[in-house]
C-alpha cells in the first residue's frame, strides 16, 4: 500500500523512524509536532534533519491542541492513513503536570478524530501504551484483558483515546487500530527513558536510581520491530467482527487493539548487566523503593498481531542496546 499518510509526532522517537520507513516504501508523508521541551528539542530537530531533504516529506509545526490549526491540516489533501504518535508521554512526568496530559492526549486527539472524520480516511492508527494494562496482575498481558484500573495519569489518558476511537469507529466508520506499544528503545531513542539515562549516567559516572530495589522486568522492544509492525498494520484496516460480551477486545465496530512487544520480558538487573557490558563500563547504583504510577513488570501477547500480520518482534535486547551505544556514542561524541 503507498499512498499520502499523516504523521503526528514527526519528530518523535517512534514518528522518525516511521516516516523514515515509509518514505524509503513509496509514501508521500506529512508530519506534524510541535516541538516542545518535554525533553531536548535539538535532538527532535536532529530527527527532523535526517526526513527534510526527501522530496516525498512534508513538515509542519502544529500542536494536536490547535483546533483551528488541525481543521486547516484536514482540509487539505487527503489522508489515506493517520498514524497518531503525538502524545505528552511519561508516568512519572503525568504526577507533576497533569494538565499536558488532557491537553495533548485527550482533547488534541479528538481533534485527530474530528479530522479522520471529516475527511473519510481509510485507516487510522494510534499509539496506546502498556501502561493501560495497569493493576492487571495476569502475565502477559493480552488484547483480550480488561483494562479498567490505569495507575497513573497517562495511563488513564492513553485508555480514555482508545475509547474515543472506539466511538467515532462505531458511530461513523472510522476503522481505528490501537498500538499498545511496550517500552520502546534503540538509536534517537528518548532521553527520558531508563536506558537512554542510565547510559547518560553511567558514562558520567553518577549513580542510576534503580526502583523497586531492581525487583523489576521490562518487556523492552526494539525500534526497528515497532516500526515493521506498524508498517505490516497500516493496510490491513479493521473490519466490525461478532461481539463477545465478555471478550474486551471483540467490537461491532471497525476497531482493533494490537500489543506490539518484544514478548521476552527481562529483569531489570539483567538488562543493566548488559547495559554495563555494552558500555564497557560499571554502574553505581542507587536502590529506591517503589515510584507511585509504576508497575512491577509487563509482559507482551502478541498472539493477534502474529495472526493479523505473520510478524512478531524478535530482536535480543543485548543486539538492540549495542546499536543504541554505537549511535549514543557517534551522535553525542
Amino acid at each position: 500500500m503507498e499512498g499520502r499518510i499523516l504523521i503526528t509526532g514527526a519528530a518523535g522517537f517512534i514518528g522518525f523512524h516511521l516516516a523514515r520507513r515509509l518514505l524509503a516504501d513509496g509514501w508521500v508523508v506529512s508530519g506534524i509536532d510541535n516541538l516542545n521541551d518535554y525533553y531536548d528539542p535539538g535532538l527532535k530537530r536532529g530527527r527532523l534533519a535526517q526526513l527534510e531533504g526527501h522530496p516525498a516529506f512534508q513538515f509542519q509545526p502544529l500542536d494536536l491542541a490547535d483546533r483551528e490549526g488541525m481543521q486547516t491540516l484536514f482540509a487539505g489533501p487527503h489522508f489515506d492513513a493517520v498514524v497518531n504518535l503525538a502524545a505528552q508521554a511519561g508516568v512519572r512526568h503525568s504526577l507533576k503536570a497533569p494538565h499536558s496530559y488532557v491537553d495533548s492526549n485527550v482533547v488534541g486527539f479528538l481533534n485527530v478524530l474530528e479530522g479522520c472524520r471529516a475527511q473519510g480516511v481509510d485507516h487510522l492508527l494510534f499509539a496506546s501504551s502498556s501502561s493501560v494494562y495497569g493493576a492487571n496482575n495476569r502475565l502477559p498481558y493480552s488484547v483480550h484483558d480488561p483494562v479498567d484500573h490505569p495507575v497513573s495519569l497517562y495511563a488513564a489518558t492513553k485508555r480514555a483515546g482508545e475509547l474515543m476511537a472506539h466511538s467515532y469507529a462505531h458511530l461513523y466508520g472510522i476503522p481505528s487500530t490501537g498500538l499498545r506499544f511496550f517500552t520502546v528503545y534503540g538509536p534517537w531513542g528518548r532521553p527520558d527513558m531508563a536506558y537512554f539515562s542510565f547510559t547518560q549516567k553511567i558514562l558520567a559516572g553518577h549513580p542510576i536510581p534503580v526502583f523497586n530495589h531492581g525487583q523489576m522486568q521490562r518487556d523492552y522492544t526494539y525500534i526497528d520491530d515497532i516500526i515493521e509492525g506498524v508498517a505490516r498494520l497500516i493496510p490491513r484496516a479493521p473490519e466490525a467482527q461478532d461481539i463477545w460480551p465478555e471478550d474486551p477486545a471483540s467490537s461491532a465496530a471497525p476497531f482493533c487493539i494490537q500489543n506490539i512487544g518484544n514478548h521476552t520480558p527481562v529483569a531489570l538487573t539483567d538488562f543493566i548487566r548488559i547495559l554495563e557490558e555494552c558500555l564497557g563500563k560499571s554502574a553505581q547504583i542507587e536502590w529506591l523503593p517503589m515510584q507511585d504510577g509504576d508497575v512491577v513488570a509487563t509482559y507482551a501477547d502478541v498472539t493477534a498481531l502474529q495472526q493479523s500480520v505473520g510478524f512478531a518482534p524478535n530482536t535480543p535486547l543485548r543486539t538492540g542496546l549495542q546499536r543504541f551505544v554505537t549511535w549514543y556514542r557517534q551522535y553525542y561524541g
